[in-house]
């Protein structure tokens, strides 16, 4: 096994971990919880197999799901951002995907949060519209998506911050 490999094996163990066990126990103002969780999805190399990605993003979702009794809606929310991810990366870097020398967790720079900001609202958006399910609730979930999409997306930079990988 070589290492990428091994260090996303850890990064999907170790953020659904997190996940499960310290920020779905967070619940602030009633409604805010974050989900860094999609981070193995946004994190993933860019050079890798694409349907690795979708079997690992249905697995993770599926794992959620069992632990938040969510009924499915991880899941089909992360394998709609594993899907539309490239498009996501070609709009956001251009030239740059097309090369494959896109690394995420470098250094913040606008391209990066730009995907990072249209990832996590594509993944929110259609986790609470499948979870409200109502045309009625409609601006309850676009309120729940823009709120908690901030909130994940502060967690989510802090998250890459403080596991930046050594520059040898």
């Amino acid at each position: 096994m070589n290492n990428a490999l091994i260090l996303n094996i850890i990064r999907f163990v170790m953020l659904l971990t997190f996940q499960i066990v310290v920020f779905n126990n967070i619940n602030l103002f009633g409604y805010m919880n974050p989900y860094p969780y999609v981070l193995f999805i946004l994190l993933y190399p860019v050079n890798s197999n694409k349907s690795g990605l979708l079997i690992a993003s249905f697995f993770l979702g599926l794992v959620i799901d069992f632990f938040a009794n969510s009924g499915g809606v991880h899941t089909a929310a992360c394998l709609v951002l594993a899907y539309v991810r490239p498009t996501f990366f070609k709009f956001s870097f251009g030239l740059s995907y097309e090369y494959q020398t896109v690394k995420i967790n470098e250094s913040l720079s606008p391209e990066r949060f730009t995907f990072i900001l249209i990832s996590i609202f594509t993944h929110h958006i259609v986790l609470f519209l499948l979870e409200f399910f109502k045309f009625t609730f409609i601006f309850d979930a676009l309120l729940r998506t823009i709120v908690i999409t901030i909130f994940t997306i502060l967690v989510s930079i802090l998250i890459i911050y403080l596991f930046k990988p050594s520059r040898k």
